[in-house]
C-alpha cells in the first residue's frame, strides 16, 4: 500500500444514485432533519451546485431513548467517522463530502455530550461506555459493518469498540488518536499532576483556533467557520455539558491490550498522523500501529487538527490506499466473504453491508455521482508512509 510494505485496506470505489425511502423505516424514531437546501451541510456556502454531495444532519431516537446526532451521505461500504473532543460530526463536512466523491458512504455520529448527541445518564466518565452507545448507534441504523475512523477521542472510542467486536470492522483507521503507549502515559502522569493535562488541553485549544486559516485562506476560512459557528455556539451556551467526556480522557485505561486485540483479530489498522502534533505525538501514532501489526502515515507539517485545516488532504490519502493493488486484493477477499463478485453493482454492495430496513438508508440524501465535479483545490499537506527503523 502506498509503494511499501502495508496492511491490507478495504477499497470501495463503486458509483451509483440514492433512491432513499421518504421516512426511516424500521427501529428508531427520528426527531428532527435538516434536509432542506438551506439545511443540508456541505463544503460551504459557496458551493456550486453539482460540485460535491452534502451531508444531512439528522438527530434520532433510539430504542432507549436517548438521542443522537448522525450526518450522512452517499452510497456504498459504510465509513464510519467519529470526531474529536469539543467538536462534532459536521464539522468534518467538508472533508466528508469529498469522501463520498470517491464512493462511499459516510456516516458521523455525534458521540455522547457532543453535538446533537445527550450525555450519558451513568458512566459517563468511562470510556467503555461511550463505545458502547456507538456500537448501539451503528447497530440500530442498520449498519453491518464499516470502517471506523476516528479523529482524536474519536479514534480511542473506534479502536475500543472495534477490539471489543472485531468483526464489525473492516478496517480502523486512526486519526491523530489517543491511543498507543506514549498517550497512555500521559493519561497516568496526569492522575498525579492534573496540570499537565490541563497543559495538553490549553494546547489542543490554541491548535483549534489556528484550524480557522483566516490569513492563509480567506474562502477556506470563511467555510468552516460556517460550520463551526454552532458548535461554538452551543458550548457558550452550555459550557459544562464537556465535563463528562473530559474526566473519561483523564481516567482512561490503557489501550495497549485493545490494538494488540485488533492485531489478533486480523483488523487493518491504518494511523495517520501530523509530524507537528504536540498535542498527541507521532510517537503515539508508531506505537499504535507496532502494537496493532498497523502501517502509519505520516502528514507532513500537520497538527492536531489538520483534516480540519484542509479538507482535500484526507480524501487524497484515502484514495491513493485504496487504489493500491494490496487494498484491492483486500477488498476482492472481503466482497467474497459476503458472496459479492469484485465488481458489483451499488445495490448489491449496500444490501450486503447494510439490513434489509437498514434506518441509516431512508436517512441518506439523493444526489448524482455520475454530476460530481472535482474541485481545482490540491492537498495543502504532503504525506508519507513511516518506514520502522
Amino acid at each position: 500500500m502506498l509503494g511499501t510494505r502495508g496492511t491490507d485496506m478495504v477499497s470501495r470505489r463503486k458509483k451509483g444514485a440514492t433512491s432513499p425511502s421518504a421516512g426511516a423505516p424500521g427501529r428508531l424514531d427520528v426527531l428532527s432533519s435538516d434536509t432542506t437546501t438551506g439545511s443540508v451541510y456541505g463544503p460551504g456556502p459557496d458551493t456550486v451546485a453539482g460540485e460535491l454531495p452534502r451531508l444531512a444532519r439528522h438527530q434520532i431516537s433510539l430504542a432507549d431513548g436517548h438521542r443522537v446526532g448522525v450526518s450522512v451521505c452517499g452510497r456504498g461500504v459504510p465509513i464510519v467517522l467519529i470526531h474529536g473532543f469539543t467538536a462534532e460530526g459536521m464539522l468534518y463536512a467538508q472533508c466528508l463530502s469529498r469522501i463520498v466523491a470517491a464512493g462511499f458512504k459516510v456516516v458521523a455520529i455525534d458521540s455522547a455530550s457532543h453535538g446533537s448527541t445527550q450525555g450519558l445518564p451513568t458512566g459517563g466518565a468511562d470510556f467503555e461506555e461511550y463505545s458502547k452507545l456507538v456500537g448501539r448507534v451503528v447497530d440500530e441504523l442498520g449498519i453491518k459493518q464499516a470502517i471506523f475512523a476516528g479523529h482524536s477521542m474519536g479514534g480511542r472510542l473506534v479502536t475500543e469498540l472495534a477490539a471489543r467486536e472485531p468483526e464489525r470492522a473492516l478496517a480502523v483507521i486512526l486519526l491523530d488518536a489517543i491511543v498507543g503507549e506514549p498517550w497512555d502515559r500521559i493519561v497516568a502522569l496526569s492522575r498525579f499532576n492534573p496540570f499537565l493535562l490541563a497543559g495538553v488541553g490549553a494546547i489542543l485549544m490554541a491548535d483549534s483556533l489556528s484550524t480557522v486559516p483566516f490569513v492563509r485562506d480567506p474562502r477556506q476560512a470563511l467555510k468552516f467557520g460556517h460550520l463551526a459557528m454552532p458548535t461554538f455556539a452551543h458550548h457558550v451556551r452550555h459550557p459544562l455539558h464537556l465535563a463528562g467526556p473530559g474526566i473519561s480522557i483523564l481516567r482512561s485505561k490503557s489501550s495497549k491490550w485493545m490494538l494488540q486485540k485488533l492485531g489478533a483479530a486480523g483488523v487493518p489498522v491504518v494511523a495517520i498522523h501530523g509530524d507537528r502534533d504536540i498535542v498527541v505525538p507521532l510517537a503515539t501514532a508508531r506505537s499504535a500501529a507496532k502494537l496493532s501489526g498497523g502501517m502509519v502515515v505520516v502528514v507532513e507539517g500537520g497538527t492536531h487538527s489538520w483534516l480540519l485545516k484542509d479538507p482535500e488532504t484526507l480524501p487524497a490519502i484515502l484514495r491513493q490506499m485504496f487504489d493500491h493493488p494490496d487494498s484491492r486484493a483486500a477488498r476482492d477477499r472481503d466482497f467474497a466473504k459476503v458472496g459479492l463478485a469484485p465488481d458489483a453493482p451499488i445495490d448489491e454492495i449496500e444490501a450486503a453491508f447494510y439490513d434489509e430496513d437498514a434506518v441509516v438508508l431512508g436517512l441518506t440524501p439523493p444526489f448524482d455521482p455520475d454530476a460530481i465535479v472535482p474541485g481545482p483545490r490540491k492537498p495543502r499537506y504532503r504525506w508519507h508512509v513511516d518506514v520502522p527503523g
